[in-house]
């Protein structure tokens, strides 16, 4: 299958602003365990791609995939976006830095794409990118689950706190 370089192009910059419309949106209303959960779970269904023979790569490739998106590419998401209690929920709290990097990223994978396309075919590099930002996502995900977890837990009364420290 032959794609014109600038139909990529354009795709990828679609989803790129519907990624980048999409994180304002979020932004704006209350974190829940159901919105941090789901978009991972979401995402997993992409993994019946790899029914279908084209999209299928070496398990190791997959799994260097997703070490690269879990460990190098989450890492600056993790930098950039927190969560904190204003009153009775938890909001996203996301640094001025936090769009640039989502914008980098998403040209380090344009560019690496059309690397990758030399050697593979246009399925496999899809796979494996599925898979590098399934690890991203899931880590970043995670992370912010921990975060919430701690913030939505409710205060211990001091007379509580005070006997436990005791024993």
């Amino acid at each position: 299958m032959v794609v014109s370089p600038v139909v990529t192009a354009v795709v990828s910059l679609v989803g790129l602003c519907g990624v980048l419309a999409w994180r304002v949106r979020e932004g704006r209303s209350a974190v829940t365990i159901k919105k941090l959960v789901m978009p991972p779970v979401g995402m997993a269904t992409g993994f019946s791609m790899f029914v279908v023979p084209m999209f299928r790569v070496p398990w190791s490739w997959a799994l260097a995939a997703f070490l690269v998106g879990a460990i190098v590419l989450a890492y600056p998401l993790l930098l950039t976006s927190s969560l904190r209690r204003d009153g009775d929920v938890i909001m996203m709290k996301r640094s001025s830095a936090f769009f640039a990097v989502v914008i980098v990223l998403a040209a380090v994978r344009y560019f690496a794409r059309g690397y990758f396309d030399k050697f593979l075919t246009l399925e496999q590099t899809g796979g494996l990118f599925f898979i590098l930002a399934f690890g991203m996502i899931l880590r970043w995900r995670m992370k912010l689950l921990s975060l919430y977890l701690k913030l939505a837990r409710p205060e211990m009364p001091l007379g509580t706190a005070v006997e436990e420290a005791a024993d």
